[in-house]
């Protein structure tokens, strides 16, 4: 149940007086459809007046001026713009106005009449002018025009200023609420109480009140964050006390780990030492494998299902592409039956026969392991005794798609046990964001036998050498990938087309060239992949599709066009898809426009690529740069959608909030002393669990 003293922020925004029926769904919007949502919505900007005379104003300030209106030019041909000349007395001022209304501008400024007027000052022919004044005022109304304004989001339809006076309306609904906050942080921090923050976020004094680091933001994003990490860990609290099966290694891991062809690295023991307590717990399991490109995560998964399988239970292992399921059901499959695991596969593309078959399999519980795509978790699928479910890429599923695969476990049994593999690592501050309810395993070696890849970073006016190297390769029998970022011709001309890149290079070289892109059909784009994947295909131009859960061990060379347009985890993914097999591989950076030109981060990003294949090292570069203003990467990442905090420059508030929670948690289980209760009002304020921003 919501706190009743909640009720005011979480009433419809149409209560807000303006709101009415063609308002409300662009503020909904532009901020979300409660009095909350634009409580919350801050400014972006600000504008600072300043009193001034034409012969004083400077260019680019924002002046306030007193003048006499003296005429008015209103414009003899389409297009141009309606004037009006006026004066104070060290000169004139001129106010423009593209598509103006004569009869309205003739009423706001009369001939002869005084008028307070501000806006941009610039300059033409010596003199002020102002483009659409921002405020037009008789000087009676003086203290209408705010010396400081706070300037916020806008979308078509619902200006600045509109959005201010809703948000300030907002603000007085706020009600003052209990303080969840312990009092000798605060103090140590010197932050206000949430009610004074919030009216500080909204009445900035200066440009420094906008930044993250500001004392009103620094506390309200703390009261996210720390929102956020209470529902997290109120989630591994559920699962932890939730019981599941108790699943214990058999002879089937047994005959799996001597059938693996190269012995465990000791990430990869710890790893599956860490999973083996979990599922031998009896409680739900519920743990992130962490681990980079190429590090052994599918071994120590598959040690897991047959684990399962040895206990007389049923596992499943989902992955987001049909190749990808294919590959681990190729790899893993005739090891787990030699082990004497029955394992199918399960695809949206089975015949109705093969579909039926493997569908009784599992309902049967003659099949001991399901590797598929999504089609794992839709109605028409039983398990029998489903015990884990496994799953590649787990940023390529939402909560609620992982969700409905566990659901497909019996509840007498007790609660589905949950892996979850990445293959992008990932700095801790950010494992917390994304991955707070989660134990996680690291695996920070790679087993023997991987081979390095040589990275060169050159400028893409190299790219018929590249080309001609490329060639040479080919023909002894090497396949390639070459990366794009675009589909199609766009008006950015310097970025190479996929399509047309395919184009050139099949005249160039001679050889049969694939194409994949993401608006090919999967069907379509999946076929051309199997080819490259069996050999048929020597060399594959792609966008970022194939960035993830492609493995062609021939694969050994990576060239990729405008590599500065790319985030540096993004690069370090697609250069895992080469050095997979025996032969030496290389990744070739190709970078800028036809002047060659690389800014500083651009520039930092190939370095550290060039320099260091360790995936750890380079997450935790590219997280310096994001919070260097770096955006790159930053909305691929699946971050939570926060209000106010920033997960890059709020770092070490994330780390404390994760700490608090835990520890207010580990005191107060059930929130029920006075702290308790007052943290039960901020969790209902962010409502992680419901909103459209939430986890889920």
């Amino acid at each position: 149940m919501r706190p009743e003293i909640l009720f005011p922020l979480f009433a419809q925004a149409t209560t807000l007086k303006g709101v009415g029926p063609k308002v409300a769904p662009l503020v909904e919007k532009l901020a979300g459809p409660l009095v909350r949502d634009l409580a919350m919505l801050g400014p972006t900007g600000l504008v600072v007046r300043r009193a001034t005379t034409a012969a004083e104003a400077r260019e680019g300030e924002v002046g306030i001026f007193d003048i006499v209106i003296d005429r008015m030019f209103i414009p003899s041909k389409p297009g141009a713009p309606l004037k009006v000349r006026a004066s104070d007395d060290t000169g004139f001022v001129h106010l423009v106005w593209f598509g103006g209304d004569p009869r309205h501008i003739d009423r706001q400024l009369p001939r002869g009449e005084r008028r307070l007027i501000s806006g941009k000052v610039e300059r033409f022919n010596n003199e002020v002018q102002i483009v659409h004044p921002d405020w037009i005022v008789p000087v009676a109304r003086a203290a209408e025009i705010p010396p400081v304004e706070a300037v916020y989001p806008a979308t078509q339809g619902l200006t600045s200023r509109m959005v201010r006076k809703f948000a300030l309306a907002a603000l007085e609904a706020a009600p003052d609420l209990p303080e969840w906050q312990d009092p000798a942080w605060l103090a140590k921090q010197g932050w206000p109480s949430w009610r004074v923050a919030l009216s500080a976020l909204h009445h900035p004094e200066g440009l420094t009140d906008l930044e993250t680091d500001a004392t009103a933001r620094q506390r309200l994003a703390y009261d996210e964050l720390l929102a956020h990490q209470l529902a997290l860990a109120r989630r591994r609290r559920a699962r932890q006390i939730n019981p599941a099966p108790v699943i214990t290694a058999g002879e089937a891991s047994a005959a799996l780990l001597s059938a693996l062809p190269f012995r465990l690295t000791g990430a990869q023991d710890q790893a599956v030492a860490e999973i083996r307590r979990d599922l031998a717990s009896g409680q739900q399991m519920g743990r992130l494998l962490q681990g980079d490109v190429g590090s052994g995560k599918t071994a120590a998964a598959a040690l897991a299902l047959a684990d399962v399988a040895s206990s007389g239970f049923q596992a499943a292992l989902m992955a987001p592409t049909e190749i990808l399921a294919r590959q681990h059901y190729q790899r893993l499959g005739p090891m787990l039956e030699a082990a004497g695991v029955a394992t199918i596969l399960l695809t949206g593309r089975d015949t109705p026969a093969e579909r039926r078959e493997r569908l009784d399999a599992l309902a049967t519980g003659r099949a001991a392991v399901a590797i598929g795509t999504h089609a794992l978790f839709q109605d028409a699928v039983r398990f029998d005794r489903l015990a884990l479910a496994v799953i590649d890429e787990q940023h390529r599923f939402g909560v609620n798609e992982r969700n409905r695969l566990q659901a497909k476990g019996d509840p007498r049994l007790g609660g589905v046990h949950l892996l979850t593999m990445s293959a992008t690592p990932i700095p801790r501050t950010l494992e917390l964001t994304q991955f707070g309810e989660l134990d996680v395993s690291r695996l920070m070696e790679k087993p023997p036998g991987r081979t390095p890849v040589i990275t060169a970073v050159l400028p893409q006016a190299r790219i018929g050498e590249v080309a001609k190297r490329l060639k040479a390769a080919v023909e002894t029998g090497a396949q390639a990938y070459w990366i794009c970022p675009l589909v199609a011709e766009s008006e950015a001309i310097d970025l190479a087309a996929a399509e047309a890149r395919a184009v050139d290079l099949r005249r160039i070289l001679n050889i049969e060239v694939g194409l994949v892109h993401g608006q090919m059909p999967g069907a379509e784009r999946e076929a051309v992949m199997a080819d490259f994947a069996d050999g048929r295909i020597p060399l594959l131009v792609a966008t970022t599709v194939v960035e993830v859960g492609v493995d062609v061990p021939n694969a050994s060379i990576m060239v990729i066009e405008h590599a500065d347009r790319f985030g540096l985890a993004q690069l370090h993914q697609l250069r895992g898809r080469v050095g997979r097999g025996a032969r030496s591989s290389a990744c070739i950076l190709l970078y800028g426009g036809d002047d060659g030109g690389l800014g500083e981060t651009a520039r930092e990003r190939l370095e550290t690529l060039r320099r260091t294949e360790d995936g750890f090292e380079i997450a935790e570069e590219d997280f310096r740069l994001r919070g260097g203003g770096d955006p790159l990467g930053l909305k691929q990442s699946g971050l939570p959608a926060y209000r106010l905090a920033d997960p890059i420059r709020h770092r070490g508030l994330m780390l404390a909030a994760a700490d608090d929670a835990r520890l207010i948690l580990a005191r107060d289980p059930d929130l029920t002393s006075e702290r308790g209760r007052a943290v039960q009002v901020l969790e209902a304020l962010f409502d992680w669990r419901n909103d459209r921003g939430g986890l889920d």
